[in-house]
């Protein structure tokens, strides 16, 4: 064969089904339902009618403006938006989401996605000498890039309430000498630790590893760890434009960090991809969070949705998780999970059933709009009628 052994490694990533087959209303893959504000279009439009001789230069390769804006949202926002106050056009974090310190741009470092801003994570901080521990069901990239890099893991399993088993991921993590890594609120799960409680794990955990937030779902409801970086060197949080900044299609994500954190996550960037964002990508993120207020108002819709659509499937016999994200985690005692997707997609709705065991019974459904979460309504009251005895009655 002419491919190399590191191949036998790689489990590649299976994102949510995109059909073309016909139109589909999409709750499967935590896209926001809301397209970015306004002035991130009238900003692209700008930008290219003034400066088309940009498209011809190469982008700034550090992305300078876009972390400083991305500096000025965090301390604006405190890092929570459904949270956040808005006077006008004026934003102010709630009182529980104030950062201790102001966010500077050297603590940013903004990626093109922050998929690849994991990639780069996982390279320069984990070891393929020693085990990083992760839970056992969490974002389904981690072990995507474990394979790649050749770094063993340590899964432990979630507690009977899918809550994180905090005790022994410290202590595994404490016997393997490694890191940790874990998504808060958690996918798929939809479950968040408290501020405080990531703080307790950091007190115990091996200051000399690297520590993980993956805080992608944080805007609709978590408590962000932003703060928690003041005291701990060794915290990374990694964030997102997709779920809360409503860009999915841009592919921003970014990390947050101590500035000697950055430099090194810099210097495996400039080892891989000099120019990670584009020019019209990064003019588009600094618009986005430059409107900070209009991301504040969809953040508190999904949330408004979410909590409706979560009592409307406990009214009908559905055990759901207490989702702090824009999606619920949910199963149904007598459907199977895979039933309720199949007959859901019938109706020209997408919702993600995972065949993995251990969470085969459950969807996942990601919040939409209003008349979205209506629809997909209306296709659970038929999934009573088609599957009969024990579904949801009208």
């Amino acid at each position: 064969m002419l491919v190399s052994s590191r191949i036998k490694n790689l489990s590649p990533y299976v994102p949510g089904e995109q059909p073309k087959d016909r139109v589909y209303i999409k709750l499967n893959a935590n896209e926001n339902p809301y397209p970015p504000s306004k002035n991130v279009a009238k900003s692209l439009i700008k930008f290219i009618k003034k400066h088309p001789e940009k498209m011809g230069l190469y982008p700034d390769p550090d992305s300078v403006k876009l972390n400083e804006a991305i500096a000025k949202m965090l301390n604006q926002s405190g890092g929570v938006l459904c949270n956040a106050k808005v006077e006008g056009k004026k934003v102010s974090p709630a009182e529980n989401d104030k950062i201790p310190f102001t966010v500077t741009s050297d603590m940013i470092y903004s990626g093109n996605g922050s998929d690849e801003v994991l990639s780069f994570i996982f390279y320069a901080f984990f070891d393929s000498s020693k085990k990083f521990v992760m839970p056992e069901f969490t974002y389904s990239f981690y072990p995507v890039y474990a394979g790649y890099y050749n770094i063993p893991m340590d899964l432990v399993p979630l507690k009977d309430d899918w809550s994180l088993d905090v005790d022994k991921m410290l202590e595994n993590a404490k016997n393997d000498d490694g890191g940790i890594i874990f998504a808060n609120p958690n996918a798929p799960t939809a479950l968040a630790l408290s501020r405080e409680e990531v703080r307790q794990m950091l007190e115990k955990a091996n200051k000399d590893e690297i520590f993980i937030v993956d805080e992608a779902y944080v805007d609709f409801g978590g408590e962000s760890c932003i703060p928690l970086l003041k005291d701990y060197k060794n915290l990374i949080i990694v964030r997102t434009f997709s779920k809360s900044l409503c860009g999915a299609g841009q592919r921003l994500g970014y990390i947050v960090a101590n500035p000697e954190i950055i430099k090194t996550v810099f210097t495996v960037k400039n080892c891989v991809n000099h120019f990670p964002i584009d020019a019209i990508n990064q003019t588009a993120g600094i618009a986005a969070c430059n409107d900070v207020a209009y991301y504040v108002e969809t953040s508190k819709k999904v949330v408004e949705e979410r909590e409706k659509f979560y009592n409307f499937l406990v009214e009908n016999g559905f055990y759901v998780t207490k989702s702090k994200t824009n999606f619920l985690f949910a199963k149904h005692p007598s459907i199977s999970g895979d039933v309720i997707y199949k007959k859901i997609k019938e109706e020209g709705i997408l919702i993600r059933h995972f065949a993995t065991k251990g969470i085969d019974d459950f969807v996942r459904i990601s919040i939409g709009t209003k008349e979205q979460m209506d629809a997909l309504k209306k296709a659970f009251y038929k999934l009573g009628i088609d599957v009969g005895k024990g579904a949801i009655k009208k």
